[in-house]
């Protein structure tokens, strides 16, 4: 086990995490509005922030981008965790964490983006997306079972 493979492994469980958390939160899974685990608690009260985040978007857009994102933050989460198709997983999630810092800095301003480190998931995506070859993923063992079929 060498530190790359750590680090991209480590890199995939934080992101998933961190997706999945967040997910968690708009479902009630991490307490209920106001409790001093919930940042949200509800749908509801995520959608009330996802629309602040959207300001500028068309409101009948808001619900389908919380949606859009909810689904995309499931997908990707579960795509990095067990490490299939990872490189495009990571690229994805850069993109909407990217998305997302700029959606922020427009409805809030840039601090806000610094305050939840929104721009390094991004670069960090960025950088999972740039690793040669995933160890401890699908992705490695799909690799070593078709060059196995294959001699």
């Amino acid at each position: 086990m060498n530190i790359k493979n750590i680090g991209q492994l480590w890199l995939r469980l934080a992101v998933s995490s961190a997706f999945l958390s967040a997910v968690a939160d708009r479902l009630g899974l991490w307490g209920k509005p106001g409790s001093p685990h919930a940042t949200w608690g509800n749908w509801e009260q995520f959608l009330t922030y996802s629309n602040m985040v959207n300001s500028f978007a068309p409101a009948f857009l808001l619900e389908f981008l919380a949606v859009t994102a909810t689904v995309l933050e499931v997908m990707l989460a579960l795509l990095l965790l067990i490490g299939y198709k990872t490189k495009w997983s990571a690229y994805m999630s850069a993109i909407l964490l990217t998305l997302f810092a700029v959606a922020m800095t427009i409805s809030f301003g840039i601090k806000s983006t610094f305050t939840y480190s929104v721009w390094i998931g991004a670069a960090s995506c960025l950088l999972l997306g740039s690793v040669k070859s995933y160890a401890y993923s699908m992705d490695d063992y799909l690799s070593k079972m078709k060059n196995k079929v294959h001699k």
